[in-house]
């Protein structure tokens, strides 16, 4: 299948195909006169990808589960390898979880001190 009917049969974009590409996540086949082409196996493949990505992992991080991308990958017992890769993830979103509640703090603290007081102003319900 052509770019355009995977894009569309996985949800995504082909802008998005390309940089899974790119990344060295599907590797189409060329046509005599340039297309690429897909394998029907690249639609799971597609389809473990953005399940990881939509996980908080990275395409980095997707890459070190290149080995088990074609199967049933959200059934499958995690390696220690992708249990570190997922951890050291999950500590990276809770650091940034803590930066914003704290700078959104700072900014409803700032908002209350203008306002005399008033913690609900717009936007800070």
């Amino acid at each position: 299948m052509r770019i355009g009917e995977l894009a569309r049969r996985a949800g995504v974009s082909a802008r998005s195909l390309r940089h899974y590409e790119q990344a060295g996540l599907i590797a189409p086949v060329r046509a005599a006169n340039g297309y690429r082409l897909y394998e029907e196996g690249a639609v799971v493949r597609v389809a473990n990808i953005r399940y990881l990505l939509d996980a908080g992992l990275t395409l980095e991080d997707v890459a070190a589960f290149r080995s088990c991308l074609d199967g049933d990958l959200p059934s499958v017992r995690p390696s220690g390898r992708g249990l570190e890769i997922a951890r050291e993830r999950l500590a990276v979103i809770d650091a940034r979880i803590a930066a914003q509640t704290a700078a959104r703090d700072r900014l409803a603290a700032a908002l209350a001190a203008r306002d005399g007081g008033d913690a609900t102003a717009p936007g800070m319900s």
